[in-house]
């Protein structure tokens, strides 16, 4: 008989993976209001939750290029993790 874990790896590798190996799954806490503005804002967009993070970070590291753009090696340095550029949480 299997354990309570080996049946919650056997559920995730049926059901929770990506199936062209596109996707890998986030699992983290965020304060309420984070929250509540994401479920805002997916609501406004006529998006998922999933959908709206991607249209976040994309247009977050746009930023971030266009930034390290402006610095020598700052490109480089941006795709390596290197580049700070000075935010802070």
């Amino acid at each position: 008989m299997a354990t309570n874990s080996e049946r919650q790896a056997a559920y995730r590798a049926r059901h929770l993976k990506s199936e062209n190996g596109e996707l890998e799954r986030l699992n983290l806490m965020v304060n309420l209001h984070a929250k509540r503005s994401l479920e805002r804002l997916a609501s406004c967009y006529g998006v998922t939750q999933r959908a709206m993070i991607e249209r976040l970070l994309q247009s977050a590291e746009r930023a971030a290029v266009d930034a390290a753009q402006n610095l020598p090696d700052g490109q480089s340095d941006y795709y390596d993790s290197k580049l700070k550029l000075g935010v802070t949480q």
